[in-house]
Formats: C-alpha cells, structure tokens, sequence
C-alpha cells in the first residue's frame, strides 16, 4: 500500500490543470485554422450565387462587381448615367412691388427641364416660366445659359425655351418616346430637382392611362399619365423616362393635401408634347382648330337657363360669331337678345337666343374647360360634328374647323 503526502496530492492537482489547459488551447488553434463555411447567424452565404458588397479585402477579391447589381438597378444606372446630364435646373426672375409700389426684380419659381436637341431646345411646364422676364438654365456641369420663351400652350401646360450653347459644348438630349405603347404597372423613371436637389432620380410605376386632369387655371388636360413615381415641387417640367431612357411624360403636377409627394403624380404623355412642341417652335404657338373665327361662349348654369327658357341648365350658349364666318356658314346661330349678368360693380354682357352645344363628336359637353380640351388636338382644316339644342330641338351640324381671328 502507497501513501500520499499532501504534497503528492498538491503536484498531481497542477499538472493535471496544465495537462487540460494544453489541450484546450490546441483545440482552439484547431477551429482558427480548419476551413469552413462563411456563417452568419445560421444562414449560409454562397458568394457564388448570391453576389455580395463586404468590407473584407480578401473577398472582395473573389467578387466579379460588375455582377453586383440587379437588372433593374443596371437600368437604373444605365438611364441615369445617359440621360440625367439633358435635365436642366431652371430659374426665373420675375418682377414685384416694393412698399413704395416701386417694380422690382425678385426670384421667381424653379423647376426643370429636358434638352430635346443638339440646338438648345429645353421643354418644360408653362407653370414654371409664366410671368418670367428673364429665364435660366443650369447645365449639369454647373454651367448656367440664359434662355428665352419660344413659346407656351395654356391648354396642355407646356412651354419650350432655348439657350445659345457653345459650339464645343457636348449636349446630351433626351428621345421622344411613343407614349400610346404604355401600359399600367409599366415600370418608369422620374429625373428633376425637387426642393433644389439636382437631378434627382425616382422610380415607380404607371398607375393609369387617359385621366382628364383639372389644373390650377381650371383647364382640363386630357390623357395624363398617373404615377406613384414620387415627385415633388421642382420636378415640374421634368421628364418621365422607361427603362431604356425615352421621354414618355412630362412631369406637371401632383395631387397632395401635404404640397409634397402622395404618390399620385400626373405627366403630359409625349405624343401630346410632339405635336405641341413642334407647332411651337415652327410658329411660335400651337395651331389649334376653332369652330369660328371669333366666337364668344358662354357656360350655362341654372339662373342663365332659367332666365333664358332654356330647357337645361348644361352646355355652352353660343352668344356671339363672327359675320360670315366659318359658323355662320356652318348653320350656327348666335344670340339676339343682349343681357347683364353679374353684380353691379362686376358684370357681363352676352346675348341670348342662339344655339347651345351640347357634345362634339357625341361626347357630351357640359362646361368651357370640357369643349376646349375635347378640341385641344383638332387642327384648323379638321371636321367635327357638333350636338346643338335649338329651342327644344336637337341637331347635329358638321363644321369644319378654322383659326383663331
């Protein structure tokens, strides 16, 4: 039988303690050096299906970053990258009032606008440069032009300036797309300067086609686009782009109970702006088609029917035509009977007894904002067919569309 000292009992105790402690440490230089799977919380990262930014140089070093993005962020990049230099920022001076009723130059509004030309032709919203007397145009370099007004059409909102580039000047433009090929749930891109922010890009969707919006003058414009792409004051004027950077709007207005994005947003489709565009650079104005040289129409409500025995209290009385003129020929009647309508400080004189158009092309007409959007396209030269009431009868007369007098 062997006895133990305390001593004995006190040596075994250490090296045992230094025997465990060696092969922990071993162990753990085992797991640092044995390769493994990236982990991360129990999920399994394959770098080679799923590509991803880290920080780590040793694997970004595997990673191919031209596969780091998605298609649709590539398109994004792709249309911001080409198109974003043809966006202007722009600014107006207009003229205010001191105290001493003095006029004075003050900042006016800001918006955008897109180069459509190698010549410095910019389209924009007619509500960004109205009542301007100077106009400018900040490039994408920083660079700022003086513009001047070409022109502007009240009935779709839209105005087109132009600056005198430098010859050396490479000037990105933006292509007209053909805005009848859309379709809901279409994806697009928004590029302006909402609050002053250059050049902003926003996404989103087309959420309808053909809606008849009414805007701050009380014009109707037919066949907005509506988007949830947001956008914001500033963005007025800008364009709408799909994913190969075509223009298919002109961003022009929102609806907001905030005056910031609500995602419902409006755009004037392109091949609205084509055909207003280039009336107005060839002529200074749009050649819009009238039923008569100088015609005056009057909006009917339920006093000036009743007064007038008129048998409803919708449509528009035609008060007054040019003699011998496109109306008249047409078979048209005008008012005979002069009459005051209004406050005493404030009031009208229109005549009475004429004809009341009630629809153009069987599309009823109910007010003046509805008749001149319904004939916003028509160009002089173009038929259309009237719906008249002539006492308590109905007739439909064709007319053939002239100018303005």
């Amino acid at each position: 039988m062997k006895l133990y000292t305390k001593r004995h009992i006190l040596i075994a105790i250490i090296c045992t303690l230094l025997l465990g402690g060696l092969l922990y440490s071993a162990f753990l230089i085992g797991e640092k050096t044995t390769p493994s799977t990236y982990k991360t919380e129990n999920i399994i990262i394959d770098q080679q299906k799923h590509p991803v930014l880290v920080d780590s140089p040793s694997i970004n070093a595997h990673i191919d970053t031209t596969t780091a993005y998605t298609q649709d962020e590539q398109q994004n990049i792709y249309v911001y990258d080409t198109y974003s230099e043809a966006v202007v920022n722009i600014s107006t001076k207009v003229v205010g009032y001191n105290w001493f009723l003095e006029a004075i130059s003050q900042d006016g509004g800001t918006g955008s606008g897109s180069i459509i030309d190698k010549d410095g032709y910019i389209v924009t919203n007619r509500h960004v440069v109205n009542g301007a007397y100077k106009i400018y145009v900040s490039l994408a370099d920083g660079t700022q032009y003086e513009a001047r007004l070409i022109g502007q059409d009240e009935q779709t909102d839209l105005a087109v300036l132009k600056f005198n580039p430098p010859k050396d000047l490479n000037i990105t433009s933006i292509p007209f797309s053909n805005s009848s090929t859309l379709k809901v749930g279409q994806k697009v891109i928004a590029i302006g300067n909402p609050f002053g922010f250059d050049r902003t890009m926003t996404t989103g969707i087309i959420s309808s086609l053909q809606r008849p919006i009414k805007n701050s003058d009380n014009i109707i414009i037919q066949n907005m686009i509506q988007t949830d792409t947001s956008i914001n004051p500033g963005n007025s004027g800008g364009p709408l782009l799909n994913t190969q950077g075509q223009m298919v709007g002109i961003n022009t207005m929102i609806y907001s109970t905030s005056g910031s994005s609500a995602g419902v947003g409006f755009a004037v489709p392109t091949n609205t702006a084509k055909r207003v565009v280039s009336d107005i650079i060839k002529h200074g104005k749009v050649q819009r088609g009238f039923i008569d040289e100088a015609a005056s129409l009057v909006q009917l409500n339920s006093s000036i029917a009743e007064y007038a025995h008129i048998p409803q209290s919708t449509g528009l009385l035609i008060s007054e035509l040019y003699k011998n003129g496109t109306g008249e020929k047409a078979g048209l009647k005008a008012g005979t009977k002069a009459v005051r309508y209004g406050s005493v400080r404030s009031n009208t004189v229109f005549y009475i007894g004429g004809d009341v158009i009630t629809a153009v092309n069987n599309k009823k007409v109910d007010t003046l904002a509805m008749f001149n959007s319904l004939l916003e396209d028509k160009k002089p030269g173009d038929t259309i067919v009237l719906s008249i009431l002539r006492g308590r009868k109905t007739l439909d007369i064709d007319i053939v569309l002239t100018s303005e007098k």
